[in-house]
């Protein structure tokens, strides 16, 4: 595998929604949610967020690889309120993703347990005995007719790189998958997969609200 090189893509920040409590952005393609280590992995979302928001906190992050919306934190009420609401799986996630395949039926769910691959780390595998519950909704939308798949995805669980692995073990990888993608499937200009919309209770009232970015492929 060539070595990792980090290329963030310089694009604008593109603020969905902002208001006292939250801000909810598209985050694109390669650019990492949080910094990583070394000086040349310090160029990220929420640093880039932090220009116009100097206050802004970390609530969830998406994978290097994955666009779309993110919500991030500007008061530490919000941040416990949100932060609280991951964890009790109150979020509604919906993503949409381009699979190796014609994935059948049109409706399912993948239910297997995720543990970190630790001697290929980042990799994560499934394990029946020590991983952690993970279950992901599938719907297709469409088959392609270059024989790929189109599908609406929507994670029940948060786990690392869930939706990839999830893909792959059921024979249907994500297109442009860097990890779990072989062969042709691998071969696409960036990982297909993308976070179109987010569902939550507003800190600020709790009324449940929606944000959605439109799937740049």
């Amino acid at each position: 595998m060539a070595e990792f090189r980090y290329t963030p893509p310089d694009v604008p920040l593109t603020v969905i929604h902002h208001d006292h409590e939250v801000v909810v952005v598209d985050k694109p393609a390669g650019l990492l949610s949080v910094p990583g280590k070394g000086a040349d992995r310090a160029d990220c979302l929420i640093e880039r967020l932090r220009a116009a928001f100097p206050q802004v906190l970390l609530v969830h992050r998406l994978d290097l690889d994955t666009s779309g919306v993110m919500v991030f934190a500007l008061t530490p009420h919000a941040q416990r309120h949100l932060g609280l609401q991951f964890e009790k799986r109150q979020v509604k996630k919906v993503y949409v993703a381009r699979l190796w395949g014609h994935l059948a039926p049109k409706q399912g769910r993948v239910d297997l347990p995720l543990i970190v691959d630790w001697p290929n780390r980042p990799k994560q595998m499934v394990d029946h005995e020590t991983g952690r519950a993970a279950q992901t909704d599938w719907r297709v939308v469409r088959h392609e007719p270059d024989g790929t798949t189109r599908v609406r995805l929507m994670p029940l669980t948060g786990r690392s790189h869930q939706l990839r692995v999830h893909m792959a073990e059921i024979g249907h990888p994500i297109l442009g998958d860097p990890l779990y993608a072989e062969g042709p499937a691998r071969g696409f200009p960036r990982l297909m997969l993308h976070a179109e919309s987010l569902r939550f209770r507003h800190p600020d009232g709790g009324r449940a609200e929606t944000f959605s970015a439109k799937c740049p492929f």
